[in-house]
């Protein structure tokens, strides 16, 4: 029968517990109180203004201590546990002032609540255990000048243990509707706002712009240095017996892009576990001559026209750049086999304009540009800047243009 489920639920034994541990937050409180309201005699002179001031006393801080942001992850784990998660989309700690305030208002109302019914339900099995005990005693207790409370011995006071035991269901009803309607009202306070849902959009599409940044990051860098290794492993087999001394350059060149490779995966490893620190920084334009050199080493001729100063771009767009300027050399390397290839960098008064060309070789290109492409033009989007990629002349090219400060 319904009248009897509250008995047999699960949830209403989950609740009490819930209901429990509110009590146990309120013991630190109201011993704070216990010792804070003696030191304020002179100005409380009867007991029940005693009272009066410890519960205020109590209130105030409870209330303050309501807005830490661990209570609010401990208030939230709670009725996620204990209350059948009645807001599976509340975030742990609340992004906004409204948000904190009704998550304080939740933990004052559990605190609350489980200070009374953890009263009842310690005192509940004692004034039980004494109820039987004074049947055949018929002492129930004594009071604090050592009177004694009795009742009649045998089958006259059996009617006070059953009342208490009837006492005892009437509480576990009472602790399945208090928690009935805790789990309500945290469906209210705690479900996210409309400010928690936009932040956590705005968190999420942060995650996922920096997750396809380190994507392109990690297709940039490592395709770099696997097209010069499988270039110049190549050369090496073939040279290995006829030329000792091209061998050696070849395994020299293929020992610095794997290097440049493990530190490039290095970073982006870290960024992905959060350990930002002491992580190799990501490279930037000053660290162009190198990969030139690379890049020469892997037998592609490199005719380079730096202009301008390179130290003068700002660092986010000498990053951008930077990659690009890799990911075209290895498509010239990967798609264009070993055909001479120009790079012009110039720096202007806020603006950058680099070109890597190459005269087209036997290898085909994908219609759609493939990932490298979308790659670049994704880093210039983001830079507010200008990329074209394609044939011209019998060459291939990629043009970049990106402006920043004033002339933006």
């Amino acid at each position: 029968m319904r009248i009897f489920g509250p008995l047999t639920s699960k949830a209403t034994y989950r609740r009490w517990v819930y209901l429990v541990l509110g009590g146990a937050i309120s013991v630190p409180y109201l011993l704070f109180s216990a010792v804070a309201v003696p030191s304020l005699l002179p100005f409380v002179t009867t007991p029940d203004r005693a009272i009066v001031v410890g519960g205020l006393l109590t209130l105030a801080v409870l209330a303050g201590t309501a807005f830490l942001p661990a209570v609010h992850v401990l208030e939230s784990t709670a009725v996620r546990e204990l209350l059948d998660d009645p807001v599976p989309d509340a975030p742990a700690k609340p992004h906004t002032r409204r948000g904190r305030l009704r998550a304080a208002v939740m933990f004052v109302l559990h605190v609350g609540a489980g200070f009374v019914v953890s009263f009842f339900s310690l005192a509940a099995p004692v004034a039980i255990g004494l109820s039987i005990s004074a049947v055949f005693t018929g002492q129930l207790f004594q009071t604090g000048e050592g009177d004694a409370v009795t009742v009649p011995v045998g089958w006259a006071s059996v009617w006070l243990p059953v009342a208490l035991l009837f006492g005892l269901v009437l509480l576990i009803y009472a602790v399945s509707v208090a928690g009935g309607l805790l789990r309500r009202a945290a469906t209210g306070l705690l479900g996210a706002t409309a400010a928690d849902r936009i932040a956590r959009l705005e968190r999420r599409t942060e995650q996922l712009a920096e997750r396809n940044r380190l994507a392109r990051e990690l297709h940039d860098s490592v395709g770099h240095a696997l097209s010069v290794v499988t270039v110049q492993a190549g050369a090496a087999r073939r040279t290995l017996r006829t030329d000792p001394d091209f061998t050696e350059r070849a395994l020299g060149a293929i020992e610095e892009s794997a290097r440049t490779a493990l530190d490039d995966l290095d970073h982006v490893l870290g960024l992905l576990r959060e350990e930002a620190a002491g992580r190799t920084p990501l490279p930037t334009l000053a660290a162009l001559p190198a990969l030139l050199e690379t890049t020469r080493l892997a037998g592609t001729d490199v005719t380079a026209d730096l202009g301008g100063d390179l130290a003068a771009v700002p660092p986010v767009v000498s990053r951008e750049v930077y990659r690009i300027l890799q990911e075209g050399l290895t498509n010239a390397v990967r798609h264009a086999g070993k055909v001479p290839v120009t790079v012009v960098v110039g720096v202007a008064a806020h603006e950058l304009r680099a070109r890597v060309a190459n005269p087209l070789g036997s290898g085909s290109r994908r219609a759609g540009g493939g990932r490298g492409l979308r790659g670049m033009a994704e880093r210039v989007a983001v830079l507010g800047g200008e990329l074209s990629a394609g044939p011209v002349d019998g060459q291939w090219e990629v043009v970049v243009r990106v402006p920043w400060g004033s002339r933006r």
